[in-house]
């Protein structure tokens, strides 16, 4: 059986055979984290920022049953609008390239995608983690056991705040991946920039970071190392107006019977109500924070060679 074909647009092709650096980004922001046109402008401000930094984007999308690395501008407008799309993560790759089917790509899926690829930076909002009540529902987020076997960095504004932050840190802990918090001696929190809990370490430029991801791979430590990037001062949320929208949210997701999957798009949608449209403001700046200094990143570790 032929392997799934992975197609690549020509800038990106032609950045990864000339050595030009590189920038994934997932997808599922698109198709499940944010409305039509939020996701779609957001997504052009976030690779017009990659490209203002000196490396190229590529947003990662299972389309028709291919695994396509960047899209031009018209196909990315098409995924956008579309709102028939499926989530995407490690377990359902082979259903929907098998079958034929086109969706978003979490953060797990599209770390696979990179890493075979070739591309060794990936620019996401949040990565998923340990479930609140993970004790009762085991829901723990196939991004962190992605993280401890797929030798991709992720640039993200820490754990989703929605989810139990200090479970999931011990989690990553556990599995051996290093979490680098940039320029705070405390792990972010999404949509504030502290959660509370200390960094595992510190670090406070891109040419620091490369040279953590080069030297953890050079030792043949194929996990992948999240890189924690606080949400801007001016962006960052009332910590208490968020985490009553979170605890009424996640009390609607138990009356509503919300399980698996879909409780990470249903609690941020509900957020994003509760705080009256605010949490997708910070939602999109967060993003574009990310998207500078994982292009940083990107362009320093190209330097290493």
């Amino acid at each position: 059986m032929p392997a799934p074909r992975l197609r690549s647009t020509p800038e990106v092709k032609a950045a990864l055979a000339s050595g030009t650096p590189v920038v994934a980004l997932e997808s599922t922001i698109i198709s499940h984290g944010m409305p039509y046109p939020e996701n779609l402008q957001t997504v052009q401000e976030v690779e017009a920022l990659v490209r203002a930094e000196g490396a190229v984007p590529a947003t990662i999308v299972v389309q028709d049953g291919e695994i396509r690395i960047g899209l031009n501008a018209e196909a990315l407008e098409r995924f956008a609008q579309n709102r028939d799309l499926l989530k995407v993560s490690r377990r359902d790759l082979p259903v929907a390239l098998s079958q034929g089917k086109s969706g978003g790509t979490t953060v797990a899926a599209t770390m696979i995608c990179a890493r075979m690829a070739g591309i060794a930076v990936f620019v996401t909002g949040g990565i998923g983690g340990v479930h609140r009540d993970s004790e009762q529902t085991l829901d723990i987020s196939t991004d962190l056991t992605e993280l401890a076997r797929t030798p991709v960095a992720v640039v993200c504004a820490g754990v989703k705040s929605i989810l139990d932050i200090p479970k999931t840190l011990e989690f990553l802990e556990t599995h051996g991946v290093p979490v680098i918090s940039f320029r705070t001696n405390e792990f972010p929190a999404f949509f504030t920039p502290a959660s509370g809990a200390l960094a595992q370490v510190r670090i406070d430029t891109p040419e620091e970071i490369a040279r953590c991801m080069k030297t953890q791979w050079s030792l043949g430590l194929d996990s992948g190392i999240v890189i924690a990037n606080p949400i801007p001062a001016e962006s960052a949320l009332d910590e208490n107006l968020v985490q009553r929208a979170i605890l009424d949210s996640l009390d609607d997701a138990k009356t509503q019977q919300i399980s698996g999957k879909e409780v990470t798009p249903f609690l941020l949608e509900r957020v994003n109500q509760r705080t009256q449209g605010q949490s997708l403001q910070s939602n999109a700046a967060l993003i574009r924070n990310n998207a500078r200094l994982g292009a940083r990143v990107a362009v320093e570790y190209q330097r290493l060679g």
